[in-house]
């Protein structure tokens, strides 16, 4: 069930996702400061191509405050944009039976823009 929904979700917008996330990690890749930032889009455009069957786990113990600090600043760098477009995407999907599954992930990759650091992708 899980290959059947990624399908849809690849073909009625999941790779727009995606290569919206790899082209905005690339232009933050391009200064250093921007690389650490641009490695956490990158996660959101694989979490993004095929979300159902993904989890998003905490990473281990040495991402510690560091992950905190970078989160707070991620937040102004864009996550909190990205967290509002999913979050309304979200919402849009769920008014349908249909559409809740989609919804589900939606709101799972808003969690995953607000907090990117710390995470890992299982």
């Amino acid at each position: 069930m899980n290959t059947l929904l990624n399908i849809i979700w690849f073909i009625f917008g999941g790779l727009m996702i995606a290569i919206e996330y790899a082209i905005s990690s690339i232009l933050m890749m391009l200064t250093v400061i921007g690389i650490p930032f641009g490695l956490q889009t990158m996660k959101l455009a694989a979490v993004a191509l095929w979300p159902f069957g993904t989890a998003v786990a905490p990473a281990g113990w040495p991402s510690g405050c560091l992950a905190g600090i970078m989160n707070i600043i991620w937040w102004f760098v864009g996550g909190i944009p990205i967290a509002i477009t999913h979050l309304g995407w979200g919402i849009l999907f769920c008014i349908t039976i249909i559409g809740i599954p989609f919804g589900l992930q939606h709101f799972k990759l808003m969690r995953l823009a607000l907090f990117p650091f710390g995470k890992e992708i299982q």
